[in-house]
C-alpha cells in the first residue's frame, strides 16, 4: 500500500513526463486551447483520485491517455449539444473568431495537414494523433481505446489512406 507522499510523487512524476504530450493530443483534438488545457487538469485530477481510492496503474502512459480520450470524447459529446443560437446568445460570433482562427492556422507550419486533419473523422483522427503526434505505438493507443491491436492498425491505415485523398482533393481544387 502506498502511502500520501509516494501518490503524489508518482503523480508529480507523470505529471512532469506526459503534461505537454497530453496537452497537444487535446489540442489537435478540440482545436482550442483552454479546453486542452481544461482536460489535461482533469485528467490529473481523475488520475489523482482514482490512485488515492488504492487502485494501482500498471501502464501510467496509457492510462493517462484513456482518460483524455475519455474526456475529449465527452466534451465534444456536449459541444455538439449547443446549438449556434444558443452560442450567440452567450455572445459568440462565429465571424469574430473566423478571421482569428484563419490567422492562426496561416501562422502554424504544416497548416494545411492540419487542415486534413480536423477533417477527419474523430476516430480516425484520434488515432492518427496518437500514432504521428504522441509517437504511441499501436499496442498502446489499442489499450487507450480499449480496443485490439488488430483494430487499431487497421484504423491508422484507413486514417492515412483517406487523409492522402482527402490531400489529394485539396491539391486537385487547387490546380
Amino acid at each position: 500500500m502506498m502511502g500520501v507522499a509516494a501518490k503524489e510523487q508518482q503523480i508529480l512524476i507523470a505529471y512532469d513526463a506526459y503534461a505537454d504530450a497530453l496537452f497537444r493530443h487535446c489540442y489537435f483534438r478540440l482545436y482550442d486551447r483552454e479546453e486542452a488545457k481544461d482536460v489535461v487538469q482533469d485528467v490529473f485530477i481523475r488520475t489523482w483520485e482514482y490512485v488515492c481510492d488504492g487502485n494501482t496503474i500498471d501502464n501510467t502512459r496509457a492510462f493517462l491517455y484513456r482518460t483524455a480520450n475519455n474526456l475529449v470524447i465527452d466534451r465534444v459529446r456536449k459541444h455538439k449539444s449547443d446549438s449556434l443560437d444558443a452560442l450567440k446568445e452567450k455572445g459568440f460570433d462565429p465571424e469574430d473568431h473566423a478571421a482569428d482562427a484563419a490567422r492562426i492556422t496561416d501562422i502554424i507550419s504544416g497548416r494545411e495537414v492540419l487542415q486534413i486533419l480536423h477533417r477527419l473523422e474523430d476516430p480516425y483522427r484520434a488515432v492518427v494523433i496518437m500514432r504521428y503526434i504522441d509517437d504511441l505505438m499501436p499496442r498502446e493507443i489499442a489499450s487507450v481505446l480499449g480496443e485490439t491491436e488488430n483494430v487499431v492498425s487497421v484504423r491508422i491505415h484507413r486514417a492515412v489512406k483517406k487523409a492522402k485523398q482527402l490531400w489529394e482533393g485539396e491539391f486537385i481544387h487547387e490546380v
